[in-house]
């Protein structure tokens, strides 16, 4: 399917380019099923067109409709747990630190 000039009406996509395209996509689609994508991309294609029409000269492209704003929260140092508390509610501590049990072999070489 060629690309039509400047000004011209678009080409029209026709069932054996769908079907084409689908084969070269590795997609199988029954007849049913081109006669719909052939239908829907024409339709795709028309309102294309439509907004080819459309008189843009003064629009200035726009990547970001609303202004940005950072939305992490700041930075700040706070209090951490105690040592003392977390490790007198744990199950089991040694040494300042969690016991836990030692390692079932599973997942090791």
């Amino acid at each position: 399917m060629s690309t039509p000039a400047a000004g011209s009406n678009p080409a029209r996509i026709t069932s054996e380019v769908v079907a084409k395209v689908a084969k070269l996509a590795s997609l199988k689609l029954s007849e049913d099923e081109i006669t719909l994508m052939t239908s829907q991309l024409s339709g795709m294609l028309d309102h294309f067109a439509d907004i080819d029409k459309l008189d843009l000269e003064n629009v200035v492209p726009l990547a970001q409709p609303f202004p940005l704003k950072n939305v992490f929260r700041e930075d700040v140092i706070v209090k951490g747990l105690d040592r003392d508390e977390v490790l007198a509610a744990a199950p089991a501590a040694e040494d300042g630190r969690f016991r836990v049990p030692p390692s079932s072999g599973l997942g090791e070489q």
